[in-house]
């Protein structure tokens, strides 16, 4: 017997989950480390453990047995299939999985399960469109460096490449490089250790800089350059998904709302706000699942 639904989004920053009864109303939620697969598979159930652990804790709960409970997933890097077999293989004892991208879990929460498109933008990014004849497409998500583009950590690694060229004098300083190079360590020797150790996560939190210095009325134009390209990079993921502009589109992620100042208007002008997270998308997921 399930009494509980948990749905789960999970990526290179944190950990989310909605808690909901049988029935799928919700419950309660929880929050987590980051669950991301490239980070590791052990890690990556830790820390929806915890969350889950948390939301039950928010509703005043004892946490049942695991067998009690169908959860829903959509993780970043889910599209590495050897991780999502790893991931599945060593769950902890839930009597229904799911585990999809947290592209799809995104698009089910933004249209709640209609058709439609959304870009994510978050520590990573991707886009994903679900057609009115079911069919699906992902375009982006390649994972980071390689890919990613206008994500938290593709504008942290422009950002990075900026203070290198400034540190070794190609590059003019401006305060914009200063603040940069103060949150790496503070000098050369010192970004070298930052780099060595860096992450997609550590790189992604040098983007609220960039936004800082890129979204003021004197607005540094290295980091605006950044920021209108990261824009471009949007439009052209909106624009493999759905090369008619037909269907709904959705900016999501903790970078959506900021980065709509710097999109091309005219993809800026057809953008709707999404009505769900992917955490929601996700209960979505397994309510149907369990069907």
């Amino acid at each position: 017997m399930i009494d509980f639904l948990i749905g789960v989004d999970g990526g290179g920053t944190g950990t989310r989950v909605r808690l909901a009864d049988s029935k799928g109303a919700e419950i309660a939620q929880g929050a987590g480390g980051p669950s991301g697969l490239g980070l590791g598979i052990a890690r990556a159930w830790t820390s929806v453990q915890e969350a889950a652990g948390q939301a039950f804790a928010a509703a005043g709960i004892a946490p049942p047995p695991l067998e009690r409970i169908a959860i829903g997933l959509g993780l970043a890097g889910v599209h590495n299939k050897q991780w999502a077999a790893e991931f599945v293989a060593a769950n902890p004892g839930y009597a229904t999985i799911r585990l999809e991208t947290d592209a799809f879990t995104t698009l089910m929460g933004a249209h709640g399960g209609a058709p439609g498109a959304i870009v994510a933008i978050g520590t990573g990014s991707v886009g994903e469109v679900l057609r009115a004849d079911g069919s699906r497409q992902e375009v982006g998500g390649w994972g980071f460096p390689a890919g990613d583009e206008a994500s938290g950590g593709w504008i942290g690694l422009r950002a990075i490449g900026h203070i290198e060229q400034v540190l070794d004098g190609r590059r003019e300083r401006s305060a914009f490089a200063d603040d940069l190079i103060a949150a790496c360590g503070g000098g050369r020797d010192a970004i070298q250790v930052w780099l060595g150790q860096a992450t997609q996560t550590t790189y992604a939190s040098l983007a609220p800089l960039v936004l800082r210095h890129g979204s003021t009325e004197a607005a540094d134009p290295v980091a605006r350059a950044i920021l209108l390209d990261a824009g471009s990079e949007v439009a052209a993921i909106a624009h493999a998904l759905d090369p008619e502009s037909r269907l709904p589109l959705a900016l999501c992620g903790g970078l959506g709302a900021a980065l709509r100042d710097f999109l091309p208007s005219g993809l800026l002008a057809r953008t709707t706000p999404p009505q769900g997270d992917s955490a929601a998308g996700a209960l979505r997921m397994i309510m149907k699942a369990i069907q």
